[in-house]
């Protein structure tokens, strides 16, 4: 679906995982309401049914009908909680609460994993006739309980975790690019690419298969330590999509990365989610980088904050966000000396090198 923002700039959309609760029509609205270009619309609630909408023509006309109401568009859905089931090594208790009943099953493991696979190819063929050639997920991952590296886990054990997640994920890949739609990872903790490095892994061990790539959400890089600006510099042919959240940190000596197992929002955590631009999220330097690597796609904001109404925060973190919607340069600042001097006006040897750090 072709949709124009009202500035011919990047569309920034509200993902509708955290309010899943609401009913699609009511979501629109809010987010027209506040200004939003669109949605990115999770697979959960009455907001996107993918087994109807891989075979009924009614339905698909019938949600984009909603949308259209509010001047809405759409660019990308996202099955994060079944695409969680997929790759995991342990499918339990916590899964039956994320997953829809017909996923779950008897909750016997091997056939939860057998029915994640097969909604998440069918994701494929319900996004291309939706419209939309971006699927935003999960993969889980058969080595992540691995993650504290004891008891003791050997290089062959972790390479047989890759090799595993590759000959289940491949698969599903192929439909993708049959229907010619792209599945971005979410990198995130618990998955199997979650840092900068097992990034690099993951594209390695998938052969570089071109339905695969990134969704980028810098929050999930501020409190691992982990360059969000470096992230998108080195990734940038498999920047997809962006989702905007926040991260802010309080490091005291006591609080930690891990979280001890405290709840969101609880002040003795180390870290939690807020809303954008009331973390420690380097905004600027980020859009900055995604206009170094031609980013164009859709700015999605993932509203959470454990201390925050929903219904402040939204619009809030749209109104942050959209200050740095600025257009790159299209010429060196310093052009003009060349051009009152009459000769000619070349690229500024920060242009040439910012060129070539992304190639």
């Amino acid at each position: 679906m072709t949709h124009t923002t009202p500035s011919g700039t990047r569309p920034y959309t509200l993902f509708t995982g955290q309010w899943a609760d609401l009913p699609l029509e009511e979501v629109a609205a809010l987010a027209a309401g506040w200004g939003y270009d669109g949605l990115e619309i999770a697979c959960s609630g009455d907001h996107f049914d993918v087994r109807r909408a891989a075979v009924d023509d009614d339905y698909v006309a019938g949600q984009r009908a909603v949308l259209d109401a509010h001047g809405l568009g759409c660019w990308a859905i996202s099955h994060h909680l079944v695409g969680q089931a997929v790759s995991d090594h342990l499918i339990d208790e916590r899964h039956r609460a994320i997953l829809p009943p017909h996923i779950w099953g008897d909750g016997d493991p091997a056939g939860v994993r057998r029915r994640a696979a097969d909604e998440m190819r069918l994701t494929a063929q319900a996004a291309r006739r939706f419209g939309v050639d971006t699927v935003i997920g999960f993969t889980g991952s058969p080595i992540w309980h691995t993650v504290a590296m004891f008891p003791p886990v050997t290089a062959d054990q972790i390479a047989q975790g890759y090799a595993d997640f590759a000959a289940t994920w491949t698969p599903i890949l192929d439909a993708y690019l049959e229907h010619g739609v792209r599945f971005a990872l979410e990198v995130h903790p618990s998955e199997i690419a979650y840092d900068y490095w097992t990034t690099a892994r993951t594209l390695e061990v998938l052969g570089g298969h071109p339905a695969f790539g990134l969704n980028f959400d810098p929050s999930h890089m501020i409190w691992q330590d982990v360059d969000p600006v470096q992230f998108v510099l080195d990734f940038a042919d498999r920047i997809w999509h962006v989702d905007c959240k926040d991260t802010r940190t309080r490091f005291d000596g006591r609080t930690g990365r891990l979280g001890s197992h405290l709840p969101w929002g609880d002040p003795r955590r180390g870290w939690d989610f807020v809303s954008a631009g009331r973390g420690d999220t380097p905004w600027e330097a980020v859009f900055r980088a995604l206009n170094a690597i031609g980013y164009a796609g859709p700015i999605s904001i993932e509203w959470e904050d454990a201390g925050m109404d929903r219904l402040r925060g939204a619009p809030e973190a749209l109104g942050h966000l959209r200050q740095f919607d600025f257009a790159p340069a299209t010429r060196s600042f310093d052009a003009a000396f060349a051009v009152n001097s009459g000769g000619p006006a070349e690229e500024s040897y920060e242009q040439k090198t910012m060129k070539e750090e992304v190639q």
